[in-house]
């Protein structure tokens, strides 16, 4: 099974990013999530990126069932999904490659 060096990358660099914000924000991820749905302009933003993120478990929940596994096989990949986005997407593709087994 190939694993896609492009999404290891991205899964790396943004973690480690996302890991580096985190432990120097001033706030915490609630208090800055509210603050972003507070406002209508950041609010669009928000809900775009969350619309995307269902597409992108609908997309892995799909992907799961053609290759024979349950649900709760990508239930790690949604919470990481509803928690960081991309992150949760990002992973499914590095551990399960990018084409059938």
């Amino acid at each position: 099974m190939k694993r896609p060096s492009i999404a290891l990358a991205a899964l790396l660099g943004f973690s480690l990013y996302t890991l580096a914000t985190m432990l120097t924000a001033e706030q915490s991820l609630l208090s800055f999530g509210r603050e972003l749905i507070s406002r209508p302009d950041t609010a669009q933003v928000v809900i775009d990126l969350y619309l995307m993120a269902v597409l992108a478990c609908v997309w892995m929940y799909r992907d799961a069932r053609r290759r024979g596994r349950s649900v709760v096989s990508v239930m790690p990949y949604f919470l990481l999904t509803a928690v960081f986005v991309s992150v949760g997407p990002l992973l499914y593709l590095v551990v399960n490659g990018g084409r059938d087994e």
